[in-house]
């Protein structure tokens, strides 16, 4: 896999956290902003699918299997009832 530099603009405070924290796990602070880019677009990618999960069940389609469930039953019931 290729490497692409690139120059980034921190707030002052977020560039000594990412200096600290890369210290503290011994990575450099490229690894590290990879690493956080990564799960960054993880979660993303996994809020949009889940969106679009959300989106396609909107119509609870339960509620008219449960109608539809309902209405058979009583249909099978009144059939037993009629045969006995």
């Amino acid at each position: 896999m290729s490497v692409v530099k690139t120059a980034i603009s921190l707030q002052e405070n977020l560039f000594q956290q990412v200096e600290q924290l890369a210290g503290d796990l011994n990575l450099s602070r490229s690894h590290l902003i990879a690493l956080a880019l990564e799960e960054f677009i993880e979660r993303y990618e996994n809020k949009r699918l889940l969106e679009q999960l959300n989106a396609a069940y909107e119509d609870d389609p339960q509620s008219e299997e449960g109608t539809l469930s309902q209405a058979h039953r009583q249909s099978y019931r009144r059939i037993l009832e009629r045969d006995v």
